[in-house]
């Protein structure tokens, strides 16, 4: 067999081969624009805009339902007990009898509002009061006691 390469022949060789790799370039492209184009129905750019521009106002519904959301739970958080400080005292000192047992607690939030509790204890009976607090202070008389546990909540707040 005698194979002779005439001028036909090399330009249909050439040919078959320009067709291979523009054949193959196509499929490289192809893959690319796959890549490029996002969500799963885009066909052409125009798709994938539509599909950023959807994902874009999604992502500014959520947004501005966060802000919504955190602002009401800064809110709540601002009004809900923030600091608490209990001072332990002995309300009858020269008589020997009490001992330590009866205390003022503090409980305030970030507005410096809140209760003060106080109980005296004695051997015969306990009292408790409670004042309500106002941005710090008390309508009330308040005991050394109550003062200092409020000023020692309002410290824990800073």
């Amino acid at each position: 067999m005698n194979f002779t390469m005439d001028s036909t022949t090399i330009a249909f060789a050439l040919l078959i081969i320009v067709i291979l790799i523009l054949i193959s370039f196509i499929i490289y492209l192809n893959q690319k624009l796959n890549k490029f184009l996002l969500g799963s129905d885009s066909k052409n750019l125009a798709d994938s805009i539509d599909s950023i521009k959807s994902s874009l106002k999604e992502s500014e519904i959520f947004k501005n339902e966060m802000e919504k959301y955190l602002i009401s739970v800064e809110k709540r958080l601002h009004k809900s007990i923030q600091s608490i400080h209990t001072v332990r005292f002995n309300p009858f000192k020269g008589t020997g009898s009490g001992g330590n047992q009866s205390f003022a607690t503090a409980i305030i939030n970030q507005d410096e509002s809140g209760v003060v509790i106080s109980s005296i204890y004695s051997r015969e009976h306990t009292s408790v009061f409670s004042k309500p607090i106002k941005n710090g202070i008390s309508e009330y008389e308040l005991s050394n006691e109550e003062k200092e546990a409020i000023e020692e909540a309002k410290k824990m707040l800073e």
